[in-house]
């Protein structure tokens, strides 16, 4: 006789199972079905996640704000950042770089000072240091600070492989959990696939 319990058939009869359907095999087949439906529910959300791509090209002191400032935000609103960094951009990820960047008080309309006064030797580090006094008095995070920010957001903040060959880096020199050995190919394959692409 055997001990196989009736299945409810769509009509709500019972029938019985086959018996050359292993029970085992049933439950395996029902987990898959299960983790393929996860991850299609998994695939939806990512669908409606919008990714954002940043290219930072410079490596001032005020310039390394806006694509950290920008990362930041975007990543705390749930978004998928990746932030490309290349030629003078990379020095922001430097660690010991990005502690001594510098703002050019030549050729910048918003400064005080002529361009005569302001091409004298020691004005770029004095105008450095006056910018670092306003942020400090602000309350406004440092480079460093949000360099850590963005990285436990989920940031990816890429160098590009070709500046780090070029300008002698080591990755050693990078601040850890920064993406290393990205090329040009692989991030505009990121912009191909953003909904924001932004040159700063």
């Amino acid at each position: 006789m055997s001990t196989d319990n009736p299945t409810t058939a769509a009509d709500g009869t019972d029938t019985e199972p086959d018996p050359d359907f292993d029970a085992g095999e049933l439950q395996a087949l029902r987990e898959r079905v299960a983790e393929l439906e996860a991850s299609l529910a998994e695939a939806d959300v990512d669908d409606d996640q919008k990714k954002m791509t940043i290219v930072a090209t410079k490596g001032s002191f005020d310039m390394a704000y806006p694509p950290l400032i920008l990362a930041s935000t975007a990543a705390a609103f749930g978004w998928d950042v990746v932030v490309f960094h290349t030629f003078w951009g990379l020095d922001i990820l430097h660690e010991e770089k990005s502690r001594d960047l510098q703002l050019s008080a030549v050729g910048n309309p918003n400064m005080p000072l002529p361009n005569s006064i302001a091409a004298l030797p020691g004005m770029d580090r004095m105008a450095t240091r006056m910018m670092a006094k306003k942020i400090d008095e602000n309350g406004t995070a440092t480079i460093e600070e949000l360099i850590d920010l963005s990285l436990e957001q989920g940031v990816d903040l890429q160098a590009c492989q070709m500046t780090v060959d070029l300008l002698g880096y080591d990755e050693d020199d990078l601040y850890d959990d920064v993406t290393v050995g990205v090329g040009a190919a692989t991030a505009l394959q990121h912009m191909a696939e953003s909904d924001v692409q932004l040159l700063v």
